[in-house]
């Protein structure tokens, strides 16, 4: 999500855009397919590889509102909406990911799991995370165990057998925090830099906690991160509107420039290990918007 609405400045900027022809990239191919209705500011698409299904968060309302009006749609890879609100109940819900058959979803202060039925969405759990004020984006281990930022505090939660506490927090994180992504041993967080500074990339051991930096390049203000091949990733640059790929030596390049600030993404891999093709799914919150794209035909223009 955007981390920029803590940033009044950056935020009345995006804000007060007008929303140009939404889904299309102003460099790079067409997208495969673009869902435009039934969404309302859609912060996170999340691809689940059990159930082969696209599910994006919208917000519907202000991003701190606890208003009960958010909502989570499943779509089948393809565009077909298959539950244009499969969970409901949720007040500004952001960032998405699941543990087997739970789709889990960063709400404001808590984060709640929807069990994924035959009939459609069941709630499973519901947790509190104390102290928190605006959960963003969420990462979960194959333990089952969630990381949420809090990008107005400057720190990371953890949850765990339904109970929170704090992961990291202070010094450590450079800017606000934003994109999470659990990888094998390590969570890969991605900020956004206070102007005029670039957001961080940064790896923090899950054992010892301690950061190291994957780049010193300029990766703008992160809102996704999904894995490529191994040790690299693609992560979206809200602030400039790019999808960008960081190779495991810390190069940047850019695969995409929108029109306008896509949030946070999902990958379809190809395999298990994505070497240089698959799927991303991108929202974009001023149009109401999600779309495909082949990252293939991106990563083969950008070399």
């Amino acid at each position: 999500m955007f981390a920029l609405f803590a940033a009044p400045g950056v935020a009345a900027t995006l804000l007060a855009q007008s929303p140009p022809a939404p889904q299309s990239a102003a460099s790079g191919p067409k997208p495969l397919w673009t869902v435009s209705s039934g969404l309302a500011s859609p912060e996170s698409a999340y691809y689940h590889p059990q159930s082969g299904s696209v599910f994006v968060s919208s917000i519907n309302g202000g991003v701190l509102d606890k208003d009960g009006n958010g909502y989570l749609t499943r779509i089948a890879n393809g565009g077909k909406v298959i539950g244009e609100k499969w969970a409901t109940g949720l007040n500004a819900p952001k960032g998405i990911r699941s543990v087997g058959m739970v789709i889990w979803v960063a709400d404001i202060d808590e984060v709640a799991g929807f069990e994924l039925t035959a009939g459609g969405a069941r709630l499973a759990s519901r947790v509190r995370v104390e102290g928190a004020q605006f959960l963003n984006d969420l990462a979960a281990a194959p333990d089952g165990t969630l990381y949420v930022s809090d990008s107005n505090q400057s720190r990371i939660y953890m949850v765990k057998d339904g109970k929170s506490s704090v992961f990291v927090e202070g010094a450590a994180i450079e800017g606000q925090p934003n994109g999470l992504l659990v990888d094998g041993e390590r969570l890969i967080l991605g900020t956004i830099g206070r102007a005029p500074a670039s957001g961080k990339l940064i790896a923090f051991d899950l054992q010892t906690r301690r950061a190291a930096p994957l780049t010193t390049e300029n990766v703008g203000g992160i809102d996704g991160i999904e894995p490529a091949e191994k040790g690299a990733y693609f992560v979206t640059d809200v602030i400039g509107r790019r999808l960008l790929h960081v190779a495991s030596d810390g190069k940047v390049k850019t695969l995409a420039t929108f029109e306008q600030a896509g949030a946070d993404i999902g990958v379809q891999p190809v395999t298990q290990q994505l070497a240089a093709a698959g799927t991303v799914f991108v929202p974009f919150l001023f149009s109401n918007s999600v779309a495909a794209y082949d990252l293939y035909p991106l990563i083969r223009a950008a070399r």
